[in-house]
């Protein structure tokens, strides 16, 4: 029956006929748009049909490719794709089998213009959307071709490129039919994406490769139209873009794959590139940092940089991982380079086979990781870059009784490298930083950590807390236009921006300003301080004027700078003479801003006065000889007059006369002992002494010659301003007060008496500080049982007396021997009188 239908035409079934019409005699012709009509009005008019055109068209195309006659199978594929986009029945999906089924004979051809027709056929019906689902459609055979299109080797240039390119958009065509339909196979599967995207990364990679070539301008603007690299970076922003949450790591492990196989960290430029397109990706590229902690430093280092730019693209709200989190890696790379740097090798020890590191690699590495921390916290909200600081502040190792520090040479090396290098991260992030609260900018957790650090014995150490609170304090864009130190004669031409103090910044000085001027007065006396730590201190006095002064933070800053200038006077540290230079040039460019922001007629001719005295008898005392590359300095620096001196009486005198309080100018400046030390130590003497294990090699327990000095100057301080403290506070309870009670002999004897048991007080704390540091443990053992022994009689005398028995309400009952005992009678037992009833 079959082979006379063969035969005779006019028996073949009608939808052979139909599809026997639609090709021409000659191929060149094309399509037979007519009998295209025809055969697309049968399909829609008998859909139940579609499936046997389907396979007739696939039984024509495969016999026409065998025969090598390409032109029909162009036609075949025309009109499949005419079929495709005309119906969408319920039958559609076994005329898609027959449709695959000859796209994938197309692309399993050797002739790349096949291959370019099967894809572009497969990315139309990628376009389609069907509207029944299929169960059992699978697309793993075009992955796998399309992916190795993508590589193709073909010796012609300009048919790799099109053969390249046709692989990346059937790569793409594949994404958009999966991705969406969870009935159809998971395109996220680690099977598919480890031939998708290296596919994608490889035409990314070589686009100097292509761009080499120097066509001519028609074809390079065509070219660049058709760029490979440019098709597959579109693709793989829409693969990216496409993934939720939960996929996103399996899309970006074979990026890392590749980058680690091709070594492409190094370099770095690929690397950025990709992640600027997969800027939502950094908890993977963290995860991998932590992966490669032991790779060289420049392979870690790249990875860093690659972080620190798509950090900058990143939006402050992207989906990752937690801001703590990203901190908490980069910093823990950071200990492990200074731990690598320190042991020489990856494995703690020198050992033979260790690969060896170089230090300057290392130290490259931790430049990288510091960049990129400012780099994200750039990106972050004011909120969020207070948690940061606060998080990397908890992470500097300090020595207190609540934290532990390595003890022994490597461990003072390690701690002073790891507090360098957390205090450069906590700059980074502290540099532009906006907050108009200070109080929440600078909470006490904080500002009290950071402050123990500031009197360190390491002078870099000091420099940095120095410029973090700058950078903290200057919300105007101040610091940059009094870098230098200088008398200059006319502020105005500095252009400061100067706002009224606000009412957060009143209660923020009211609660910590003693704190801040006492470690400024400390960080004066320090012998290694350089140049760099007094244009610093000077920054700070200058900041601190503008940002956060009222009338009475003006009047303790000039008290303080003239304490600083008889630290220089008098000498009792025995500093060198470059740094008594120094204090006295700083509190000259000091006191002559302040003297022109307060306008005080009086107060500018005082200290214009001192400085022309200076310029002519004593040029050394001022910052343009002493802030130089060679300073110009003196021996004879104890025999200057008192013309070249600030005088506190005259300045007292003449900021009175206009509404300071002149009994507070007039009262010199005493550190404030009872300020917050570092966590754990007492107050009095251990708070101004140097954190234990750190004694200085020169000086033996400065700190405590400080302490003694200090409070004779207290002493002084209380006894002359007993009456000047109450009426110089401001507060309306005090103002109701009665006045003052009158100063007498028996005041001042009281007073002196006060100060001498306070400095009884502090010795014998001192004392029992230095006992628990220097003695044995068996001393210190045996005294504390003596302690505990003589507590527990005291306890069992009270238990005694709290735990016996009350006497019984029946009277006392004659033990032997005559003596009375008394018995305890059950409360029910008990008989009351009668009254006691109702």
């Amino acid at each position: 029956m079959y082979g006379v239908c063969g035969c005779c035409g006019a028996l073949r079934p009608r939808y052979k006929r139909l599809v026997d019409n639609i090709f021409p005699e000659d191929p060149e012709d094309g399509l037979v748009k007519t009998n295209m009509e025809k055969l697309t009005f049968y399909a829609l008019s008998a859909p139940e049909k579609l499936d046997r055109i389907g396979a007739y068209l696939s039984e024509r195309l495969i016999r026409d490719v065998s025969r090598h006659r390409y032109g029909y199978v162009c036609i075949a594929m025309e009109a499949l794709d005419q079929l495709l986009m005309a119906c969408h029945c319920q039958s559609i999906n076994l005329f898609v089998e027959s449709f695959l089924k000859m796209v994938a004979k197309l692309l399993e051809s050797e002739k790349p213009n096949l291959q370019i027709l099967g894809t572009n056929s497969f990315v139309k019906f990628a376009n389609i959307e069907e509207d029944t689902p299929s169960y059992h459609r699978s697309y793993d055979f075009f992955v796998s071709r399309f992916s190795e299109m993508c590589h193709s080797s073909h010796d012609d240039p300009d048919v790799r490129t099109k053969i390249r390119m046709s692989g990346i958009k059937g790569l793409q065509g594949v994404v958009r039919k999966t991705v969406n339909d969870e009935l159809q196979a998971n395109i996220w599967d680690p099977q598919h994406m480890d031939k998708i995207v290296p596919s994608l990364l490889f035409n990314l990679q070589h686009a100097e490769e292509a761009e080499s070539r120097s066509p001519s301008p028609l074809q390079a603007t065509e070219k660049e139209k058709e760029s490979p690299a440019e098709l597959a970076e579109r693709c793989l922003r829409e693969l990216l873009g496409r993934a939720a949450y939960g996929n996103i790591k399996n899309a970006i492990k074979p990026v890392l794959i590749h980058l680690d196989n091709h070594s492409l960290w190094e370099p770095k430029t690929f690397a950025i590139r990709c992640f600027k397109i997969i800027m939502y990706s950094i908890q993977q590229l963290l995860g991998h940092l932590d992966a490669n902690s032991k790779s060289a430093a420049t392979v870690r280092a790249g990875i860093v940089e690659v972080l620190s730019e798509a950090a900058v693209i990143a939006a402050s709200g992207s989906v990752g991982p937690t801001v703590l989190e990203v901190f908490n890696t980069l910093l823990r790379q950071l200990r492990l380079s200074i731990d690598y740097a320190l042991t020489g090798s990856y494995d703690g020890a020198g050992s033979v086979g260790t690969k060896i590191i170089k230090e300057h690699e290392e130290r490259m590495f931790q430049e990288a990781v510091i960049k990129t921390i400012g780099s994200f916290a750039s990106t972050l909200p004011t909120y969020q870059r207070s948690e940061v600081m606060l998080f990397i502040m908890s992470k500097v190792p300090l020595p207190s009784l609540h934290q532990a520090v390595e003890a022994g040479k490597a461990g003072e090396n390690r701690n002073r490298l790891t507090q360098i290098m957390l205090l450069k991260s906590l700059l980074q992030v502290s540099l532009g930083f906006q907050c108009s609260n200070m109080l929440t900018a600078l909470p006490s957790s904080f500002l009290d950590r950071l402050l123990s650090a500031a009197l360190m014995e390491d002078a870099e150490i000091r420099l940095f807390v120095l410029e973090i609170l700058i950078s903290f304090i200057d919300r105007h864009g101040n610091r940059h236009k009094f870098s230098a130190i200088s008398t200059i004669s006319d502020i105005s031409v500095l252009k400061l921006k100067v706002d009224k103090c606000s009412r957060q910044d009143t209660v923020f000085m009211k609660k910590h300003a003693q704190q801040l001027y006492r470690h400024i007065y400390l960080t004066c006396k320090e012998e290694s301080n350089v140049q760099a730590h007094y244009e610093a201190l000077y920054s700070m006095l200058v900041l601190i004027s503008i940002e956060l002064a009222n009338e009475e933070v003006v009047v303790d800053l000039i008290r303080l700078v003239l304490a600083v200038q008889e630290i220089a006077q008098i000498n009792e540290d025995n500093l060198p003479a470059y740094n008594r230079c120094a204090l006295y040039a700083l509190g000259a460019a000091y006191l002559n801003l302040i003297s022109q922001l307060t306008t005080v007629p009086t107060f500018c001719q005082h200290i214009h006065e001192v400085i022309q005295m200076r310029q002519k008898e004593a040029p050394y005392l001022l910052p343009e000889d002493v802030f130089v590359e060679r300073p110009r300095l003196s021996r004879s620096l104890d025999r200057l007059g008192p013309e070249v001196f600030f005088r506190q009486s005259k300045i007292s005198e003449v900021l009175g006369g206009s509404g300071y309080n002149s009994d507070r100018l007039s009262t010199p400046y005493v550190p404030q002992l009872t300020g917050t030390c570092l966590p754990g130590a007492s107050r009095g003497a251990p708070a101004l002494s140097r954190p234990p294990g750190r004694p200085r090699a020169q000086r033996p327990a400065p700190r405590s010659a400080d302490e003694d000095r200090l409070s004779k100057r207290k002493s002084i301080g209380e006894t002359i301003s007993l009456q000047v403290e109450v009426e110089s506070r401001n507060s309306p309870e005090r103002e109701e007060r009665a006045p003052a009670e009158e100063i007498t002999y028996e005041t001042l004897k009281k007073a002196i008496d006060s100060v001498a048991v306070e400095e009884q007080e502090r010795e014998r704390r001192r004392q029992v500080v230095e006992k628990f540091q220097k003695a044995p443990f068996e001393e210190i053992a045996a005294h504390c049982g003596a302690r505990a022994t003589l507590l527990q009689s005291k306890l069992n005398q009270i238990f005694e007396i709290t735990i016996r028995p009350p006497p019984s309400p029946s009277g006392t009952i004659t033990a032997a021997y005559g003596q009375p005992q008394n018995h305890s009678i059950p409360v029910y037992e008990m008989k009351f009188p009668d009254l006691c009833v109702y």
